[in-house]
């Protein structure tokens, strides 16, 4: 529950007990979806739901119990698989209650330190993105969490104590806090005008536990074009044109510790067809993860400018499963999209 507690800290919880959509695939499943050099998926929080069985390599059938769900405050080939025969579904309920708004954070104590000299700029971006620079020349080589909207991930200064990077903007007045370990830090902030055009979710985790987002745009399937993951994750320039959607990365995973997010942008108004998109969160069991509790936690932004939250706490199955996959349905919800 470390993972829960330090994203409490940023942004509260509340807790409501929920059903999930669930899936095991047999290695043999897996290999013929991602292909036997398959890179590790990543850490996940908490609904109630009656075991899932799924069917291991061996035939042999594996329990998985006690997942909890909540709602919180705050480019390389693939072979599609044959059959899906041996996969079961569960569905989650058709609603979930919206979360409550998150807490004010307290600026006020940012960088304490006036003998270290640390700026920040935030500089707004096509596709409703944000170039986010950090100068500490006393704190080189140093782990400092991004605060976004609910958003948090880790990432490392230069030796020079520099940073650069592009975030995804999770509101129009977009701010964003960057924090040492020693409580100093700076606040950048930007207008995204561009926001409304696009639609964004937010899967974020700590440590390398095995978490993908997966995205099927327009009844692709795996190994697609439409199929976007790590491993394919588009382009921002076909987002800003409407001609795909983007997954995007973030946070340091050599860190100590890292919190690590990933993120998909679609957008909605410079689309030009018309159909659903299918997102799913998947997680391969390995020696990394088998045989213990993996936490993460989604962040949706609506329509109306809020953030839906949910967390979502897994215990994965026991080393001899490693090489099956865990397949995540309604964690993220599934996007209806219009031509413009």
């Amino acid at each position: 529950m470390a993972y829960i507690k330090e994203i409490a800290t940023g942004v509260g919880a509340l807790a409501c007990a929920i059903g999930i959509g669930f899936v095991m695939q047999n290695s043999e499943a897996a290999d013929k979806r991602y292909g036997a050099e398959a890179p590790l998926l990543q850490p996940a929080e908490p609904v109630e739901m009656e075991s899932i069985e799924a069917v291991n390599a061996a035939n042999a059938m594996l329990d998985v119990q006690q997942i909890k769900l909540t709602s919180a405050e705050y480019d390389s080939a693939i072979a599609i698989p044959a059959t899906d025969a041996e996969i079961i579904k569960t569905s989650a309920p058709p609603a979930m209650p919206d979360a409550p708004d998150a807490p004010a954070v307290d600026m006020g104590s940012v960088n304490p330190d006036p003998k270290c000299k640390i700026t920040a700029n935030a500089r707004a971006m096509a596709a409703a993105m944000v170039e986010l620079s950090l100068s500490a020349a006393c704190l080189p080589n140093e782990r400092v969490t991004i605060h976004h909207n609910g958003m948090i991930f880790t990432e490392t200064t230069s030796g020079a104590g520099m940073l650069s990077m592009r975030v995804p903007a999770l509101a129009e007045e977009a701010v964003f806090i960057m924090a040492f370990t020693d409580g100093q830090g700076a606040v950048a902030q930007t207008t995204v005008e561009d926001l409304g055009d696009f639609q964004r979710a937010v899967l974020q985790w700590k440590g390398n536990t095995g978490f993908q987002i997966h995205v099927r745009e327009f009844g692709a399937n795996y190994g697609d074009a439409g199929h976007l993951w790590e491993g394919a994750p588009g382009t921002i320039a076909a987002a800003v044109i409407g001609e795909s959607g983007v997954l995007t990365r973030h946070g340091d995973p050599s860190a100590p510790e890292p919190l690590l997010a990933e993120v998909y942008t679609f957008p909605m108004d410079a689309n030009v067809r018309n159909g659903d998109i299918a997102l799913s969160v998947e997680a391969e069991v390995t020696q990394t993860n088998c045989g213990i509790e993996i936490e993460a936690q989604s962040l949706e932004l609506k329509a109306d400018g809020a953030v839906k939250t949910r967390n979502l706490t897994l215990p994965v199955p026991e080393c001899d499963a490693k090489g099956s996959f865990l397949v995540l349905n309604n964690l993220l919800q599934d996007l209806k999209v219009a031509s413009r």
